[in-house]
């Protein structure tokens, strides 16, 4: 099966055919650097980094450029939000924006999302931006304006495509805010005059300003990845005005197709409501990773589809927390029995199952990079490997590499939710002792006829996955 993308622009599933055979190239609009990272960034980009992992995995050799934005992202306001940031704390723009920087990726290491290939900045990149801005006056989509520079939207007749919004219904406030300097209402900045109190300023052929938002990521994604390129990524919330904005000044000023194939992720919300410090419900990654392991998050983000929206709340996240407990136990026990293992492939016919996980998991990924179902699979395929360890069969090395193997190419380097080998070399057999423990102390409630505390024992332990099997010759376990 071919993999299949549902591709914002066209609103349908379509054959991913890359650029050029072998190869992927993608954009991905990254943060704006003026605060701490929160969990709607780790929906984001842990979304982007399956995508770019799955596309690795299947061969394709992936330049994946997502920018820093340090300049240029405006509030409604018309202020900075740097710049504002900068003047709550006192410090300079740049200070706000290398610690916030700097935050960001620690928190994706945190949480294994794999670096980008290329992060650029965007005060990185006026002369590109200023070329482009150029070309766009030469052609006569853009005009100067009292020391800013507005592209024209009615030049090109396909401004909407991707929102399939009009134009007239751009927000009020925008509309308003700089009406007098603008032909039409909907058109956009590309650079704008700096205010004499305004601190981040380029000389400039127009005048010292500052470049718009947009412009920027159209500057980027053509010095890195030319002016078409295969993927396309971002929120949904910005595919108006900003993803519009980039096509339209990228394929006018370049003459070509811009992004191919746009991949927009889903909203998330807290408790059913938008995240925001007002309302005390703004939740950071650091503050996140301090209530559950990094391998949770990634699997509750990944638990509904990329596209869809999703709502974090404790509730959510404990259910979440239970079900990898599940797969990663499985992994843990596999990895203690092949400790001990004699080299040999006696699996029988469980190596037959291990081929049917591969198929189910390509298949689930090749259609739109369906996560859900990729896990839903990995989860029968634990429950079959619980029953096949704990069947007291003798099982060679060789079948528990394959085991193990399987989920390191599924679960992990794709979907990146297993437990490190490294945190799981000693914690498996002290998980293995408390459980013993606690079956023994099971059977000697048993042998004082208290019922009730065997029985409690037992609950306690099937809540955490671990189901007892009382036989003639003692209790056994195994993880269900």
């Amino acid at each position: 099966m071919a993999l299949r993308i549902f591709n914002v622009l066209g609103r349908e599933k379509q054959d991913f055919v890359p650029l050029v055979k072998g190869q992927a190239s993608m954009y991905v609009c990254g943060p704006t650097v003026y605060d701490y990272s929160h969990i709607g960034h780790a929906k984001n980009y842990i979304a982007f980094d399956v995508i770019a992992r799955y596309l690795r995995s299947t061969g394709l050799d992936v330049l994946y450029v997502q920018n820093i934005t340090d300049v240029g992202h405006l509030l409604d306001s018309g202020e900075d939000r740097i710049l504002r940031k900068a003047a709550q704390a006192q410090a300079k723009p740049m200070q706000i924006v290398e610690t916030y920087t700097r935050a960001y990726f620690e928190a994706m290491d945190k949480l294994g999302v794999q670096r980008p290939d290329i992060s650029p900045r965007a005060s990185g990149h006026i002369p590109e931006m200023f070329k482009m801005i150029e070309t766009l006056l030469e052609k006569e989509n853009a005009y100067v304006a009292n020391g800013s520079v507005y592209f024209d939207v009615s030049t090109d007749p396909n401004y909407g495509k991707l929102s399939n919004r009009r134009l007239q219904e751009q927000e009020a406030g925008t509309r308003e805010a700089v009406r007098g300097e603008k032909r039409n209402p909907e058109d956009f900045a590309l650079w704008k005059r700096a205010e004499p109190e305004h601190i981040l300023r380029w000389d400039s052929p127009w005048g010292e300003g500052f470049p718009g938002w947009h412009i920027e990521c159209s500057a980027m994604s053509l010095k890195y990845l030319g002016p078409s390129f295969d993927i396309h990524g971002g929120g949904i919330d910005n595919i108006f005005p900003h993803n519009e904005s980039e096509i339209a000044q990228s394929e006018c000023a370049n003459d070509a197709e811009f992004a191919r194939y746009w991949i927009l992720v889903g909203s998330l919300t807290v408790d059913g409501i938008k995240m925001s410090k007002s309302l005390g419900n703004f939740i950071t990654i650091e503050d996140a990773l301090k209530q559950f392991p990094a391998p949770v998050i990634r699997y509750f983000m990944q638990s509904v589809h990329y596209s869809n929206p999703v709502d974090y709340s404790d509730e959510a996240m404990h259910g979440t927390a239970r079900g990898w407990e599940r797969l990663a136990n499985a992994v843990r026990l596999a990895r203690q029995m092949r400790q001990n293992a004699a080299t040999g492939d006696d699996g029988g016919t469980f190596v037959e199952r291990l081929n049917s996980l591969h198929a189910d998991f390509s298949a689930a990924m090749d259609d739109d990079f369906n996560t859900p179902q990729a896990i839903a699979g990995l989860q029968e395929f634990t429950r079959d490997v619980n029953s096949f360890l704990n069947s007291g069969t003798t099982i060679g090395r060789n079948t528990l590499d394959s085991i193990l193997d399987t989920y390191e190419t599924t679960a992990g380097s794709v979907l990146g939710i297993l437990p490190s080998a490294e945190a799981d070399s000693g914690s498996v057999q002290r998980e293995t002792s408390l459980i013993q423990m606690l079956i023994d102390l099971r059977m000697q409630a048993r042998k004082s006829k208290n019922w009730a505390e065997s029985d409690r024992i037992r609950d306690e332990l099937a809540a955490i996955g671990v189901i007892l099997e009382d036989r003639a010759d003692g209790t056994v376990w195994k993880m269900g």
